[in-house]
């Protein structure tokens, strides 16, 4: 199974940079580009403090599909 991920569509929505995205969950602004390309895989707590941040469900911004697995 893949992690995917809505990451950017959301952060965008709601005009946030990378970086005021990253300042808002204490993580540098490649942590963010990473997760939005699918390169790093985050932790729970740093998921739910996106989804905290962008004020969405934990399965609006990230979820599992079938696929090649990591």
């Amino acid at each position: 199974m893949t992690l995917c991920n809505r990451l950017k569509e959301m952060r965008v929505a709601r005009n946030l940079t990378q970086e005021a995205l990253a300042q808002a969950v204490g993580v540098t602004r490649q942590s963010i580009i990473a997760i939005e390309k699918g390169k790093y895989v985050p932790s729970v707590r740093l998921a739910l403090e996106l989804a905290q941040a962008l004020e969405a469900p934990l399965q609006a911004i990230f979820w599992l599909a079938e696929g090649e697995g990591r």
